[in-house]
């Protein structure tokens, strides 16, 4: 035992079973958020209750939101007459009801010994609306431009009423954002002028012309606007709630709706996969508890790309520096221990830096100097997904130092001194030959940033992150990226929804599938860096050898 002890193979186990066990902790994780946001989006069978709440029986309609086992002890506390339970525990269910507008809450708590009855709903209709989250009732009839159709009418109306509500999305984004946009710059132009002292009566005729041309063309706009949105308030969908009451729900509110307990295993995945791809390319509703996260997937990614373009070249040039032209002395030495402990700065920290030098000082300088007409509305002196992109690349530059400075200390000195006896200059040899062999050590690094930066949420608070951006950061106005807009991100969004959210309950399993998505975009993001190191690293091994 002592010799096998002495061997070192114990602890070569001790290390593999604990690698066995992060690895099945980590997948376990990823498959307890994946399984707890995908099955969100599954329909859920809709029940009937019959309740018996204080000797007074309702009806209620829903689907089982939760369930959990309570003490009688706590339920004694909490003043349940809890006379006629025998059990020890007793079950508590969440039920979720939607119809919001009726009842102020999404969802209802009863005891087991409550419900007095419990079935399945036949033909209820789960109505996914523009607000007040979901209604669950029996539709009836259509009613269009006045005239009463049987549900046989239901799909053509919600068609015409997709197809409206696409057109009114369309003008509303595209053809007012242009008119706004040429009236603003119409607007600076005369102040810039102004403010030069070079607004001439001819210039300013010549604004003057064309701000009426544009208000002409908004005012067209807004009509068409005004008339789309008649078009779908005349149409309006009639149900009968749980108790019974007639309701109209406006065809305007109506994105769709469905038979959860009609449906076959078939028509319910394809009905998942259409709800997964309206999570994915849709922006958020309802204070994010509703509707997709298209805009943070979009801020998310864009924020990234833009902070690996900064770090890269930085990170990599300060170590070349560092490794091949700077003298080992006490100044690169001191360099280097304060490389290594700018990676542990807590990330708030390089929040405030980024707000105080990259948006204050920076930003406000380029107003000053550039954006003097918009003054005092900042263009640059505010938080915006440029300031974000930096900070995040001063947070993780350290990481890119140090990565690629290991990978240069690993190329022999003998590769480049015969670059050199063959007549190279030293530049010459660093960007054809040490700089190319050293590239998937650079990757390494651009790697274990972007995985660092992918997730941070708390320097994105103070520089730029928003928690409902109405643009996206590209448009089709010049200079067509405006890297001073502010923007979603799916770490913030994760945080806003969970934490901030009005309506908890609703919110909660839309934190696991964004949680799920945003693991997904980081792994996304990292393979294909690591794809790209593999590349480099089968491209140059005819160089290593």
């Amino acid at each position: 035992m002592i010799k096998w002890f002495k061997s070192g193979s114990p602890w070569i186990w001790v290390t593999a079973g604990a690698v066995s066990i992060s690895l099945v902790a980590v997948l376990g994780l990823l498959l307890l958020i994946g399984y707890k946001g995908l099955s969100y989006f599954w329909p859920s069978p809709v029940y009937q209750f019959d309740i018996d709440v204080t000797g007074k029986t309702q009806t209620v309609i829903g689907e089982l939101y939760d369930s959990k086992a309570i003490p009688l002890q706590q339920l004694r506390e909490a003043g349940v007459d809890v006379s006629q339970l025998s059990e020890p525990v007793e079950m508590r269910y969440l039920i979720k009801t939607g119809n919001r507008e009726r009842s102020g809450s999404d969802f209802i708590t009863v005891l087991n010994s409550q419900i007095k009855q419990q079935k399945i709903a036949d033909n209820i209709a789960v109505v996914d609306r523009e607000t007040n989250g979901k209604f669950y009732g029996y539709p009836m009839a259509i009613i269009a431009d006045g005239v009463r159709n049987n549900m046989d009418f239901l799909p053509e109306a919600l068609a015409e009423a997709s197809s409206v509500r696409k057109e009114l999305k369309t003008l509303q984004s595209v053809e007012v954002a242009d008119a706004n946009w040429h009236l603003e710059k119409l607007r600076l132009e005369k102040r810039q002028l102004a403010l030069k002292g070079k607004l001439t009566p001819e210039e300013q005729s010549r604004i003057e012309r064309d701000e009426l041309n544009y208000n002409t063309i908004y005012k067209n706009i807004e009509n068409r606007l005004f008339a789309l949105q008649a078009q779908l308030d005349s149409a309006s969908l009639l149900l009968r709630d749980s108790q019974g009451k007639t309701i109209t729900v406006p065809m305007s509110q109506v994105l769709d709706i469905w038979y959860p307990n009609n449906l076959t295993f078939v028509e319910k995945f394809q009905h998942w996969g259409s709800e997964v791809y309206k999570f994915l390319t849709e922006a958020p509703r309802e204070a994010n508890t509703e509707g997709g996260v298209f805009p943070a997937i979009f801020g998310t990614v864009f924020m990234v790309l833009l902070m690996s373009v900064m770090v890269t070249p930085l990170g990599v040039l300060a170590a070349i520096y560092l490794h091949e032209y700077a003298g080992n002395n006490s100044f690169t030495k001191l360099i280097r221990v304060a490389v290594i402990n700018l990676a542990g700065v807590p990330s708030i920290v390089y929040g405030v830096f980024g707000l105080g030098f990259f948006v204050y000082m920076v930003g406000g300088t380029i107003d000053d100097v550039f954006f003097s007409a918009q003054l005092p509305t900042p263009t640059f002196g505010t938080p915006g997904i440029l300031w974000s992109a930096l900070t995040l690349a001063i947070m993780t530059l350290p990481v890119v130092i140090v990565s690629t400075e290991e990978g240069l200390s690993r190329i022999p000195s003998s590769i480049r001194n015969g670059s050199l006896a063959l007549g190279a200059t030293q530049a010459e040899t660093l960007w054809r030959i040490v700089l190319p062999m050293a590239s998937p050590a650079i990757m390494t690094g651009l790697i274990l940033a972007v995985a660092r930066a992918a997730g941070e949420v708390a320097p994105l608070m103070l520089v730029g992150v928003v928690k409902m951006a109405p643009t996206l950061p590209v448009d089709a106005h010049f200079p067509f990226v405006h890297l001073d807009r502010k923007f979603m991100h799916l770490g913030y969004h994760i945080y806003d929804v969970a934490f901030q959210s009005p309506n908890v309950e609703a919110a909660r399993p839309l934190v696991y599938a964004t949680s799920f998505l945003l693991v997904t975009v980081i792994v996304s993001l990292n393979l294909t860096a690591i794809g790209i190191r593999n590349h480099l690293r089968e491209k140059f091994r005819a160089l290593e050898q």
